[in-house]
C-alpha cells in the first residue's frame, strides 16, 4: 500500500492486488478493502504540512460496505474528512478498482492523539 495523494482533508492510497490479497473465491478479501479504507480515512484527518513532523490518531469506529468484487489490478482508496473537531473527526470514502468501479464504501470516526491535535503536528 502506498500513499499517492495527501493534503488537508483528503488522502488517497493505492494497492496493486496480488495473489496474497485474494480469498478462497479468488476475489480481494474484505479485510484488505477494510484496511485500505481505514488507512485512507484516518490519513484524511491527519495531514501535517510541516516537513519532519507527524500527526497520529486511532480508529474509534469503522463501517465498511462491500459493493462489488475486485479480482486484480490496482485498487485506489479515497478518504475525505467530513467533520469533527481537534480531538475527534469523521471521514468517509470509497475503494475503486482499476476501471473506476466502486468496490467498497466506508465511514469512520477517529481520535487524534493529544500531542498531534495541532495542524503542525509533532516531531517524528
Amino acid at each position: 500500500m502506498r500513499i499517492t495523494d495527501w493534503d488537508t482533508d483528503l488522502a488517497v492510497v493505492e494497492l496493486d492486488v496480488g495473489a496474497q490479497h485474494l480469498n478462497r473465491s479468488d476475489i480481494v478479501h474484505g479485510g484488505v478493502l477494510t484496511s485500505l479504507l481505514d488507512t485512507a480515512l484516518s490519513l484524511a484527518g491527519l495531514y501535517c504540512s510541516v516537513p519532519g513532523n507527524v500527526r497520529k490518531g486511532m480508529t474509534l469506529s469503522l463501517t465498511t460496505t462491500f459493493v462489488a468484487p475486485a479480482r486484480s489490478g490496482l485498487l485506489r482508496a479515497i478518504g475525505c474528512r467530513r467533520g469533527g473537531g481537534r480531538g475527534t473527526f469523521m471521514a468517509s470514502g470509497e475503494v475503486l478498482d482499476a476501471d473506476g468501479n466502486v468496490v467498497a464504501l466506508g465511514e469512520g470516526t477517529f481520535r487524534v492523539r493529544r500531542a498531534s491535535q495541532s495542524p503542525e503536528g509533532e516531531p517524528a
